[in-house]
Formats: C-alpha cells, sequence, structure tokens
C-alpha cells in the first residue's frame, strides 16, 4: 500500500514539476502581422534611392534575423548581387524613421492572439516575447497592441547580444522570469524560431499562420504544430 501510494505521489510531483510556466512568443509572424508595414518602409528606403522594390509576399522570406538582414536580402534581390556594407547602412539609416512613424499602420494582432493572451494571463502563466526586432520597436509594439496584458519580459534586438537562433534572448528571459526551460514553451513561425528553441533546451511550437511554411517548421525541429492560437492552449498542461 504504502508503495502505491508513493508511485502515485511520485507521478503527481513529476506532473506538476512540467506544467508550463511560461510561454515565449516570437512577434513578428507569430503575435502580430506586421509584414505590410515592415515592407512598406523598406519598399520607401528602396524608392528613395531608385532600387527596384518588392511585393509583400517577398517580404515574408526576408523578415525573421533582425533589421539588418532584412535590409541586405532585400538589397540582394534589388541588385542581384550582395551590396556593399555601406549601401546597406544608408538604406537602413532611410528605413528606420519611416517604419518607426508608420509601424503600426497596417500591423496587426493575428486573429485569436488577444484571446489566448489574455487567458493566459488569467491562468497565471508568464508571458514573454522574443524578437529579432530592434528592442524599442519590439517593446512598443507591445505596449500598442498588448497593453492590458502582463508581460514577464520583452526582448528584442540588443546591442552586443547575438540575435536568434543563439539562445542568449531566451536564457535572458528564463533568468528575468526565474522559470527552467523544461518549465517553458516557445512559439513561433519560422526555422529560426524552430532552432532558438532547440539551441535553449526548450519545447517548440511552430504556428502556421505566420510568414514561412509547415514544411520549414518541420525541417527545424518544430516539437508541435498549431493552426490557430486556441490550440496553444492544449500544451500548458501536460
Amino acid at each position: 500500500m504504502k508503495f502505491a501510494f508513493a508511485i502515485v505521489f511520485c507521478n503527481f510531483v513529476s506532473k506538476w514539476k512540467d506544467m508550463i510556466k511560461l510561454v515565449i512568443f516570437d512577434l513578428d509572424g507569430t503575435l502580430l502581422n506586421s509584414v505590410e508595414d515592415l515592407g512598406r518602409a523598406v519598399n520607401h528606403a528602396l524608392s528613395l534611392r531608385g532600387y527596384k522594390t518588392h511585393n509583400m509576399d517577398d517580404y515574408r522570406y526576408f523578415v525573421g534575423n533582425g533589421v539588418r538582414k532584412l535590409i541586405e536580402r532585400a538589397l540582394r534581390a534589388s541588385l542581384g548581387h550582395d551590396a556593399e556594407p555601406e549601401l546597406q547602412e544608408a538604406v537602413l539609416a532611410d528605413f528606420m524613421p519611416y517604419y518607426i512613424a508608420h509601424k503600426c499602420d497596417y500591423t496587426r494582432p493575428y486573429t485569436g492572439i488577444p484571446e489566448l493572451l489574455q487567458t493566459l494571463d488569467q491562468q497565471g502563466v508568464k508571458i514573454a516575447v522574443a524578437s529579432n526586432k530592434f528592442i524599442d520597436g519590439t517593446q512598443a509594439l507591445v505596449r500598442n497592441f498588448f497593453p492590458s496584458i502582463r508581460f514577464a519580459s520583452v526582448l528584442g534586438q540588443r546591442e552586443d547580444v547575438p540575435v536568434k537562433p543563439h539562445p542568449q534572448i531566451v536564457f535572458d528571459i528564463l533568468s528575468e522570469a526565474g522559470v527552467t526551460a523544461s518549465e517553458t514553451l516557445y512559439v513561433g513561425d519560422t526555422g529560426i524560431d524552430m532552432q532558438t528553441a532547440r539551441n535553449a533546451g526548450v519545447e517548440s511550437i511552430g504556428v502556421l499562420w505566420g510568414f514561412r511554411t509547415e514544411r520549414e517548421l518541420i525541417e527545424n525541429g518544430a516539437v508541435h504544430i498549431v493552426s490557430k492560437p486556441s490550440e496553444i492552449l492544449n500544451f500548458i498542461s501536460k
């Protein structure tokens, strides 16, 4: 009898330890559909110098690795070859003020995201954002679109901190939130996000409403795939 009780108790403790206490979200393509504002801002910067602009579908594959990589990819597609670093910096300088002024023109949360965040918040699950977007833009967008949600941490690209898929941003969030990797889910829409989760040792969920394909998510190690935000709630208590 004592042995059976011990087994039941240990199983209960094990399940309790595995309960998810923190969900880390990517921003662009996961919480927010921001591709139109990003694309329009880059096209503005390209057009100032007479370079070829791109349609919004192209930008679904240009984004994901930070703003400098976005500019690099857009210029390469315009010129047909890699641009000199000086040109990339000049186009970036034209991009930034336009994007900051217009970052909320077309950007909106994906359907079901506000409700998901509210539910997690009400359940006492901590919420964080880990983005490769520059940190000021990341935090401004989160404040604008989710003002009532309590975030444990909102981090974007910072000077002298490597961008995703390097896991440092996740490690910093875990430290700030006081949560372990085994108690954490990472939710994103790109292969970079899935690699980030794997590098950080956290369980990943790939979402199908974002910028990339299911194939990319699976090839980069997505543990779970969901097609709508409410499905994420199924993984909170394992």
